[in-house]
Parts: structure tokens; C-alpha cells; sequence
């Protein structure tokens, strides 16, 4: 079976999001709990997240398979205090909302070091997490880290960083990742290969664990290999195309996962990419 859907607007309520999700041909899906660009974090009310349960239920879509994404300005590397307490009161509120909505993953940016170094970067973002965990750790939520575009001072671009921040974590346990296709293909995953596919599995093995890669952020490239731009395209329609997702599928590692679209568009483009998905599963033989 295979679990397909997309990054899904907040703006109707909660509870609109499973029929959405439906409507598009999905079965998973992400959201933010509020606007990705402002500190603020309005937790759901107790009938909002009640109705979302509801409709989760309703519509069959597994709480385990879908995810919260985080605010855009959380930056738990960054040299400047005031904006690392911003990014773990941010975090906590934001984790305490996926909590109350029974959603099990929440996925974050590793962060910035704007300068000041891997290590520096790394070691904030462990006194990050040990704040955030302690605060909700009475939680069900899984924090995943997401892999990002090797540019400017990100932290996160290759499976060996992501694994020094798990590997040096207390709460390592409660720890993942969430794999984005556009993202590696900037930091030179050739998924296109399958020696390449299997040179990234081999280090999140080797690194992380199999066990921990929960999420795939689908996306294809508007730039080539390597490119560092971080700019999603359809799927098909970029760098990695049709032909390069059927090499990446053709792995159960990859293709057992939730594949979350963060592609370009909104409802209509996002049911035509899952159409195209669908139609390669087909081709494979998964569905």
C-alpha cells in the first residue's frame, strides 16, 4: 500500500484536513499548527482538536503516518541567545500542539550556525533539544530532523551530521529523520542511481539506523546535482524526473514510508503529482 499526500493548508480548520487529503488521493499528509512565520504559537482548542481526531478516524488516515512541520525561523544552532530561546519556546508550544491533535511526528530544520561551525552549531542544538525534551517529554511526539541543502551555514546535509546530533542526544530514542529528495540531491544523494540510493541507506544505516528514517519529503529539483538551491519542482518535471523516483521507489526501504509532497501549487498540482507517483508504483508493481 502505498502512503502518498502533501502539505496541506490550516486555514479551514483542522478537521477539513483528512477530506482535503482525500480529495487530492492522499492518505498522509503535513501541516504547520500555525503561521510558519512568526513566533507565535496558538494551540489547537479542545474542540478543534477533537473534530481533527474525528476526522482522522472518518477519513482512515493513521496518526503515525502523518507529520507537523515547524516554524521556518526555529534556529536551535544559532549564535545569538535570543533567538535559541525564541526557537525552544517556539518548539515546545509547537510540539505540545501536535500532542494535543494526536499527531506522533514533528519535523525540524537542524539549524544554522551562521559562522561559528559545525561543532558549535551541533552542541547548541543538543542543549536545544535537552530543554525541548524536558519540557515534553510526557508527550507521544517523535522529533525528526529533516536533512537540508548544503548551503550557506546549514547544519544537516549529510546523513554523518544528522547522526552526531542523534547519536550525542539523551533522548536519542525518541529521535528520527525525515529524508526531503529535493534537499539530498542538492548535497550531491544522487537518487537517479541505484548505487547512489543505496550509498544513502547505507550511511543512514551506518550513521543513524534504517529504523529511524519515518519520513520522505517528496520533491523533484529545479536545479541539477548538487546545485544547493533548495528550490522544488513537480514531480517529474525537474532535475531528478520521472525515471529518477522510479529508481528512488524501487527500494521497500523508500517506498514503505509516508511520501509527503512539498512541491509547487496547492490542491489541483498536488493531485496531479500524486496521480504521477501512483502511476510509478503501478510501474513497479507496488500498487
Amino acid at each position: 500500500m502505498i502512503k502518498i499526500g502533501a502539505h496541506m493548508k490550516i486555514s479551514k480548520g483542522f478537521n477539513k484536513v483528512p477530506s482535503d487529503t482525500t480529495n487530492i488521493g492522499g492518505n498522509t499528509f503535513q501541516i504547520f499548527t500555525g503561521s510558519p512565520r512568526i513566533w507565535k504559537v496558538n494551540p489547537p482548542k479542545e474542540n478543534d482538536a477533537e473534530a481533527f481526531k474525528t476526522a482522522m478516524n472518518e477519513f482512515n488516515i493513521n496518526f503515525e503516518d502523518v507529520l507537523v512541520h515547524s516554524s521556518y525561523l526555529i534556529n536551535l544552532a544559532s549564535p545569538k541567545d535570543e533567538i535559541r530561546e525564541k526557537s525552544i519556546k517556539a518548539m515546545i508550544e509547537e510540539i505540545k500542539a501536535t500532542d494535543e491533535l494526536g499527531i506522533l511526528h514533528y519535523n525540524f530544520h537542524p539549524g544554522s550556525h551562521l559562522g561559528e561551525g559545525e561543532e558549535f552549531g551541533i552542541n547548541k542544538i543538543l542543549e536545544g533539544l535537552d530543554i525541548v525534551f524536558k519540557e515534553i517529554q510526557n508527550t507521544k511526539v517523535t522529533i525528526l530532523l529533516e536533512n537540508v541543502a548544503q548551503k550557506g551555514s546549514n547544519i544537516g546535509y549529510t546523513m554523518e551530521q544528522l547522526g552526531k546530533i542523534i547519536n550525542k542526544s539523551q533522548w536519542k530514542e525518541r529521535l528520527g529523520i525525515t529524508y526531503d529528495t529535493c534537499h539530498g540531491f542538492d548535497s550531491n544523494y544522487d537518487i537517479r542511481k541505484k548505487e547512489e540510493v543505496q550509498r544513502l541507506l547505507d550511511e543512514i544505516d551506518k550513521y543513524i539506523g534504517l529504523n529511524k528514517l519515518k519520513m520522505i519529503h517528496l520533491n523533484d529539483s529545479k536545479f541539477d546535482l548538487g546545485a544547493a538551491k533548495d528550490r522544488h519542482e513537480f514531480i517529474g518535471k525537474g532535475y531528478i524526473g520521472r525515471e529518477g523516483f522510479k529508481t528512488f521507489f524501487s527500494f521497500d526501504e523508500i517506498s514503505k514510508l509516508p511520501l509527503i509532497l512539498e512541491t509547487p501549487g496547492d490542491d489541483p498540482e498536488h493531485s496531479q503529482d500524486i496521480k504521477i507517483v501512483k502511476e510509478i508504483f503501478k510501474e513497479l508493481g507496488k500498487l
